[in-house]
């Protein structure tokens, strides 16, 4: 035989006003921390994209037409503001570019412009950032694929402007993927940065 017992209906023990404060201050405290959180993963998010670093950068570099032709070697670099390794590499490279400012033209093409389809097809650009090494003659010496550590490229650079072979050819790191688009290459005429390069 079982017995039933009578449900309990007891109230809970009334908290002290002690406890009630200490209570209120730990949620505010919580509160307050994921504000400051939230707060520091927006900043910190926005200071880790540097999409307008990477187009300012882009307006800043030579224009390709008079790299290929002012007999200083050429740094070209095939990028797209999506890309998170493009993004990656931007601090290092804009201050490579300030370093090397003197005796290198530093070139920024952008895989999203239709504009730059026969470069990207010449040189079979298919991952991004995707890095040309031009000689002071606008032939093209190396190609290096990917996020490189500043010490790479700067030897890379140092070799490039001595007219010397590129110690870091072999090189590749993470990479974003580009498909470029299909369809026929066509340049511009009208386009003051359009220099007629032919597909081959």
């Amino acid at each position: 035989m079982t017995l039933n017992s009578p449900k309990s209906t007891a109230a809970p023990a009334p908290q002290n006003p002690e406890t009630k404060v200490a209570t209120r201050i730990r949620n505010l405290a919580i509160v307050l921390a994921a504000i400051a959180l939230s707060l520091s993963i927006l900043f910190g998010l926005q200071t880790q994209t540097p999409t307008n670093t990477l187009t300012e950068m882009a307006k800043a570099s030579a224009p390709l037409e008079t790299a290929l032709t002012n007999g200083k070697p050429t740094l070209m670099e095939f990028y797209a503001n999506w890309c998170g390794s493009c993004q990656a590499m931007a601090n290092d490279l804009s201050e490579i570019k300030q370093k090397y400012a003197e005796p290198l033209n530093f070139v920024m093409l952008n895989v999203d412009n239709d504009k730059w389809l026969p470069e990207i097809t010449k040189y079979r650009v298919d991952g991004i950032p995707h890095f040309v090494y031009l000689n002071d003659k606008g032939s093209a010496v190396a190609e290096t694929i990917g996020e490189m550590p500043r010490t790479i490229m700067e030897a890379n650079l140092e070799a490039l402007i001595a007219g010397k072979p590129l110690p870091h050819v072999q090189a590749a790191g993470q990479v974003s993927n580009f498909t470029p688009p299909t369809g026929p290459v066509k340049t511009s005429s009208s386009d003051p940065r359009a220099h007629g390069s032919q597909v081959q």
